[in-house]
């Protein structure tokens, strides 16, 4: 795997808060399964360690953007389940906005000025 550059670092520290939301938006998740998710849809670039994850989740659940409860499955381990709350679900949308409107910036900036 190629290292992450201290860019793509910040990048991916800049947005994961808002990635999770939108993760935990579509389905209630416990921690594991965000890392599997995240990594699924994201690739390596999203690969976290739980020395990552768990410290944003609970700042997201300290901050009343989502909620969490322990269930425990016949035969299995107790999971704690995230879910989004009215909050964080206005929070996401407010984020979501930003970041299309950051990116569509980057885009035209990007692109080659067209000569008249």
């Amino acid at each position: 795997m190629e290292e992450l550059t201290s860019f793509d670092k910040e990048l991916k520290r800049g947005t994961l808060e808002m990635i999770l939301l939108r993760l935990i938006s579509e389905r209630q998740m416990y921690g594991y399964e965000l890392a599997s998710t995240l990594e699924k849809r994201g690739g390596s670039l999203f690969r976290l360690k739980e020395g990552t994850l768990y410290p944003v989740l609970y700042r997201m659940e300290k901050a009343g953007y989502i909620e969490a409860r322990w269930e425990t499955l016949e035969h299995g381990v107790p999971r704690k389940y995230y879910r989004l709350t009215k909050p964080g679900a206005k929070f996401l949308e407010a984020r979501s906005a930003e970041w299309k409107e950051f990116t569509s910036a980057i885009e035209r900036l990007m692109e080659k000025e067209k000569t008249k």
